[in-house]
């Protein structure tokens, strides 16, 4: 019997950074599955062509970064938000900064938005947003699906959001922490992988939630 590769399956591979598919004799890609791989501009390989390219074993499992990131602030966030890309750029990360580009007073949400749509859109490797707490921002790009945004106040929080919880959105206080803090979560958070097992079950669930509450 042969194995269907849904347009589900398309998404997460492309989502954990793969651009080229592996299709072997006993697979079918759907419609759907076809239509999406066009769309994102993926390629289709056979399974030998794919051992060619990056060792048969781990190919699915080897991920090809984006790098890049999209950044917003409101107005308390604004100068923390300027550290932080000059980080992420020196770090060889293109940075989309989304705004806002001066510190006067303006409403944190729709800042949130634009970082949380460019995730949303796969077209960034992560998002980063500033504002007082980090914990208002979390909240706007939380309502949109697939996002994942944690506010993170210590590396060990920042750890667990990404090995975890596989987090897409880093959310911080610019009046909650201090300058030296916020850098060494941007640190932990660069440097720790999403730990899958376990954990992939419990966000299926979320996923879950997403699809039948919504």
């Amino acid at each position: 019997m042969k194995k269907l590769l849904t347009e589900l399956d398309v998404l997460k591979l492309h989502q954990s950074g793969v651009k080229i598919i592996p299709v072997g004799e006993n697979e079918i890609l759907t419609p759907l599955a076809q239509d999406k791989i066009k769309d994102l501009g993926l390629k289709i390989v056979t399974k030998e062509e794919a051992a060619r390219i990056n060792n048969a074993e781990n190919f699915l499992n080897t991920s090809v970064r984006l790098k890049k990131a999209a950044i917003g602030s409101d107005h308390t966030g604004f100068k923390v938000k300027n550290i932080l890309s000059k980080i992420i750029t020196e770090k060889g990360f293109e940075v989309i900064d989304v705004g806002t580009f001066d510190e006067k007073s303006c409403d944190y949400p729709d800042f949130a938005l634009a970082v949380a749509e460019k995730v949303q859109s796969m077209s960034v490797d992560f998002g980063i947003i500033v504002d007082a707490t980090g914990i208002p921002s979390a909240i706007t790009a939380n309502k949109l699906k697939g996002i994942r945004a944690a506010t993170c106040y210590n590396e060990f929080s920042t750890r667990s959001a990404r090995e975890h919880n596989n987090a897409n959105v880093l959310v911080l206080g610019a009046k909650a922490l201090g300058e030296e803090t916020i850098k060494s979560i941007l640190e932990v958070w660069l440097n720790t992988n999403f730990g899958g097992g376990r954990h992939q079950k419990r966000l299926d669930k979320i996923s879950d939630i997403e699809r039948n509450r919504n």
